[in-house]
């Protein structure tokens, strides 16, 4: 069963117009509504197919049409392509915690991968054509040297990471299969929020770094968890490529525009080329925030990589796409705005 609420109209809108409907799963989450505000301004018709256990609906701040189903009913699903005459889909609906995709694999498979299936098959049933896909640096594991290109060896080393590269490979067979055209973006780590303040992060519950240090410096964490102090890095804590979801969200516009102009398919790293490490990002929070909040070490985590940073030279050539907000403390104060708004 799903529910159907309101849909924005664009003023002097066409069945043409109609026809043109960007499909969005997972349009209430954290990053899927960063780019659906960012596709409706830019004038697109946006459709989201969200069953709001991790979104929100009040996340479509343009009153973007919320389609409230799940993925495992494939009849949903190619209702709502059919009615809307869908010809791109973005998915990013999903599960994203590493961890607990070790101790609940079954449940990430059958979200991620099955799930996928479901609408892939929906997609090919409806005639869909384009097909913009949320992948993820977990793809590749533990690289040896810490920076993975494109073309790295994908050695996942978690169950989520296995169920994205799987989706990866069905959706290029099904590409050759059916002349289905796709982009798949890996991301590294996403952070950051609408520079308004209008939408943000706010899983439930949060397993990346910066929201934590932020609800820390707000009193609502006594102090912060800093996983591993000797891991071969020079300040002896985990680098990681942070990117700004402002930057992420405009490179899926820069997929679809791509992909409209029959760019052939496909599948590009999404990050700075830059890393910063655990101690650098609680350091920029400090200074953000104005607030020294605790911060207590302990042993390193299973599965950690010391270093994961992008090469991503690829897609700005591929897809023209040019990162506005590669700053960490824009990317920080950014969330810390959001972080007080919800305050």
């Amino acid at each position: 069963m799903s529910s159907v609420f309101p849909c924005r109209k664009l003023k002097g809108e066409s069945q043409e117009n109609m026809s043109r409907s960007i499909l969005v799963t997972g349009g209430a989450g954290y990053i899927g509504s960063h780019v659906v505000r960012q596709l409706s301004e830019a004038g697109h018709e946006v459709a989201v197919f969200d069953n709001l256990s991790t979104g929100f609906a009040d996340a479509l701040i343009h009153n973007e049409e919320l389609i409230s189903a799940d993925l495992a009913d494939q009849a949903a699903i190619e209702a709502a392509i059919t009615r809307l005459g869908v010809k791109t889909v973005m998915h990013f609906a999903g599960s994203i915690v590493a961890p607990e995709s070790v101790t609940d694999p079954l449940k990430y498979y059958r979200n991620n991968a099955a799930n996928t299936m479901n609408l892939l098959a929906a997609c090919v049933g409806s005639g869909v054509e384009r097909f913009i896909f949320s992948s993820t640096a977990a793809v590749y594991g533990i690289p040896k040297s810490g920076i993975a290109d494109d073309d790295s060896p994908m050695l996942p080393i978690n169950p989520y990471g296995s169920s994205k590269l799987m989706i990866e490979q069905i959706l290029s067979d099904v590409a050759h299969a059916h002349g289905l055209r796709y982009v798949a973006l890996r991301y590294f780590n996403v952070a950051g929020a609408d520079q308004q303040a209008r939408i943000g992060e706010r899983h439930s519950p949060e397993t990346h770094l910066i929201p934590p240090l932020l609800k820390a410096a707000k009193g609502e964490r006594e102090y912060i968890t800093l996983y591993g102090n000797d891991y071969p890095t020079p300040d002896g804590t985990c680098i990681r490529d942070y990117i700004h979801v402002e930057d992420l969200a405009a490179a899926h516009l820069d997929a679809l525009n791509y992909l409209e102009a029959k760019g052939e398919s496909t599948t590009l790293n999404v990050g700075y080329g830059r890393g910063s490490s655990v101690k650098e990002v609680i350091e920029i929070a400090h200074a953000v925030t104005g607030v020294k909040f605790p911060v207590r070490e302990t042993a390193r985590r299973p599965g950690d990589p010391p270093t994961l940073i992008a090469k991503a030279d690829r897609i700005r050539h591929v897809l023209g796409w040019t990162p506005r907000y590669d700053d960490l403390r824009t990317i920080v104060a950014d969330a810390w705005q959001w972080e007080r708004k919800r305050a």
